[in-house]
């Protein structure tokens, strides 16, 4: 072998050994970077929801009270039970409201015979006043002809003046009668009213769900709102709703008639439409709980139909939608990170400084004070792209959230490969990095 041709050999073995040094460290680089897995951004239809858990009731409920007080003698319900607008519920006992109708209608007669002895001596004392006038006038005349003493005329004169007063004193009793007449009346009605009453019917069509009293019982009169006299519970189930109780940072997406989803726990595996009728303008301050802030708001939502083997008080959740999207690009909630990047004073993104100062984690540990004048830190939502074998950290502005999914309104298009997991990777990414696909893990492409 020729010098020259041994002097080319070695050359070339100089330079194979450089390219494989060169492949070898391109290849350990490029291993460096972390495994990631990636998803494909694609347009998807996207549904805010707000869910919330509380309880099922019906629209109207009424509660039976007794405006009398007595033993209950007839009971025809119970909880559970069926009742039709009409159909009898119970009975008090009718015997102290009957003699008090007896004493008020006696007393009445008492009152009218009174009258009628009255108005009798009322005519007569008419009669009386007539014939004293009369014998006034005969007077006068007698007097004119001097036929009569003044003593006598005087004497007829007084006569007079007594029959009138007398006639209305008789006038007055009459009225005062009259009035004892009408306020007698008035006793005898209301008496026979309670009559009446002591036998109570439904006033609705529903459901008897709360029963308070047994038969033999004393029932109490009084008021509603005083829940030691209520003797029974209807409900009108053919209008349910679902009072909820929503958090405060989500009552400003709920309005009237939005759509609902209803689940009811004692109904497994059945979904019930709706729609929001009702929100509260005030927190729910619960018993106990005086000075304190509360955090959920009371929400009301009606159901469509009936629905005939609920009851009130069964535990429910709801699902209120607060707003759609219709084919718009959307990430994976998992996907979203925040970061600080550097804005200038037009809000515009400035590349960070190569020369910044790192701390023990490896960050950036430089202040608005280190900055430029006119340009700040400011922490911004994004994503990481994955572009070649560089993590690109993309800041993205969102819309309404999915259940898996946010709605980009700038920032992504569709086709762009988001870096999704591992969650540490996501969490520890920094812009620029170096990562790799794992190929253990099948790449997401969203369906479009």
């Amino acid at each position: 072998m020729t010098a020259s041709r041994r002097k080319i050999l070695i050359i070339a073995a100089a330079v194979l050994a450089v390219v494989a040094l060169v492949f070898a460290s391109l290849k350990f680089k490029r291993a460096g970077g972390p495994k990631v897995e990636v998803e494909t951004i694609a347009k998807r239809d996207l549904e805010a929801i707000v869910s919330a858990s509380g309880k099922i009731r019906a629209k109207r409920e009424v509660n039976i009270t007794s405006e009398v007080s007595g033993r209950v003698t007839k009971l025809a319900v119970k909880e559970g039970d069926l009742v039709k607008r009409g159909d009898f519920l119970l009975q008090i006992d009718p015997r102290l409201v009957a003699s008090a109708v007896e004493r008020g209608e006696a007393g009445l007669a008492a009152q009218q015979a009174a009258l009628e002895q009255a108005k009798s001596q009322l005519e007569g004392a008419r009669a009386n006043l007539a014939m004293a006038r009369q014998n006034l006038q005969r007077e006068q005349e007698l007097l004119k002809q001097s036929l009569t003493s003044k003593q006598a005329f005087e004497r007829v004169e007084n006569e007079v003046k007594s029959r009138q007063a007398e006639l209305e004193t008789r006038t007055a009793e009459i009225q005062a009668a009259e009035q004892r007449i009408r306020g007698q009346a008035a006793d005898v009605a209301s008496a026979r009213y309670n009559l009446s009453r002591v036998t109570i019917e439904s006033p609705i069509d529903g459901i008897v769900i709360r029963r308070n009293v047994e038969e033999g019982e004393t029932a109490m009169a009084g008021f509603t709102n005083n829940p030691s006299v209520v003797l029974l519970t209807l409900a009108d189930m053919s209008v349910i709703e679902s009072e909820i109780e929503v958090d405060e940072t989500d009552i400003p997406t709920v309005t009237l008639e939005q759509k609902t989803k209803v689940t009811i726990d004692a109904l497994p595996d059945r979904e019930f439409s709706g729609r929001v009728t009702e929100i509260g303008n005030s927190p729910i301050q619960l018993p106990g709980q005086a000075g304190q802030q509360a955090t959920n708001f009371r929400v009301v939502v009606t159901l469509d139909g009936e629905i005939p083997q609920v009851r009130p008080g069964f535990t429910c959740t709801a699902e209120i939608t607060t707003a759609k999207r219709t084919k718009v690009v959307a990430v994976p909630i998992q996907a979203m990170a925040v970061r600080e990047l550097i804005y200038d004073k037009n809000g515009q993104i400035v590349p960070e400084p190569k020369d910044k100062k790192k701390g023990k984690s490896g960050e950036a540990e430089a202040s608005d004070e280190t900055l430029p004048e006119g340009q700040k830190r400011k922490e911004t939502e994004g994503v990481f792209v994955m572009r070649g074998t560089k993590a690109v950290f993309v800041p993205v502005k969102t819309g309404i959230a999915g259940d898996r999914y946010f709605e980009v309104l700038s920032g992504l298009q569709d086709g762009d490969k988001v870096i999704t997991g591992p969650l540490t990777s996501v969490r520890d990414l920094q812009d620029g990095a170096d990562v790799r696909l794992d190929d253990k893990k099948p790449r997401r492409d969203a369906k479009r």
